[in-house]
C-alpha cells in the first residue's frame, strides 16, 4: 500500500477496521483494532471502551500519517485485491486429460477446474475438523471406540 497523505485521516478512519472487543473477567471491557498493530485500549463499559478504541484509532492513524508509516486497510477490502482470475501452466497431458473429463460431465473446462478445486478444498476442511474432534478430550476419554 502507498504511504497514505495527512489529507486522507477522514477517509482511514471511515473504514471497516475491525474492533475486536473482549470482557475482562475481572471486569471492564478490552478492545483492539486487528488489522493496526499496537491500537489498543480499555474502559469499564462497552460504550467506554468504543469510545476509547475510536480515539486510539484516530491516534495511531494520525501517527502513521505523520510518519509516513505504511498500513493495512481492513480485512473486508482485502478481498478485493482477488479478482477471481488465475493463469497457471499445465502439462498437456494434464489439460488433455482435464479436457476430456470435462467434456464427459458435459461442463465446460473451467467449470470443471473449478469444481475440482472446491471439491479438495472442502475435503482438507474436513480432514481438518475430523482431526480436531478426534484429539478433543471428550474422545480422548473413548478412544477405543471407533466413529
Amino acid at each position: 500500500m502507498k504511504k497514505p497523505a495527512k489529507n486522507n485521516l477522514d477517509y482511514y478512519l471511515s473504514l471497516p477496521y475491525t474492533i475486536d472487543i473482549i470482557p475482562d473477567p475481572e471486569g471492564g471491557f478490552f478492545a483492539q483494532i486487528k488489522e493496526l498493530p499496537g491500537c489498543m485500549t480499555q474502559g469499564e463499559t462497552l460504550e467506554e471502551v468504543y469510545e476509547m478504541i475510536k480515539d486510539a484509532q484516530r491516534l495511531w492513524l494520525e501517527t502513521a500519517i505523520e510518519e509516513g508509516i505504511e498500513f493495512p486497510l481492513p480485512e473486508s477490502m482485502e478481498e478485493e485485491k482477488y479478482s477471481g482470475r488465475i493463469l497457471i501452466r499445465i502439462p498437456r497431458y494434464l489439460h488433455k486429460k482435464l479436457k476430456e473429463s470435462a467434456k464427459k460431465e458435459g461442463v465446460s473446462l473451467n467449470t470443471y477446474i473449478v469444481s475440482l478445486l472446491s471439491k479438495k478444498e472442502e475435503e482438507g476442511e474436513l480432514l481438518i475438523k475430523i482431526k480436531e474432534l478426534l484429539e478433543s478430550p471428550s474422545h480422548q476419554k473413548h478412544k477405543n471406540y471407533y466413529i
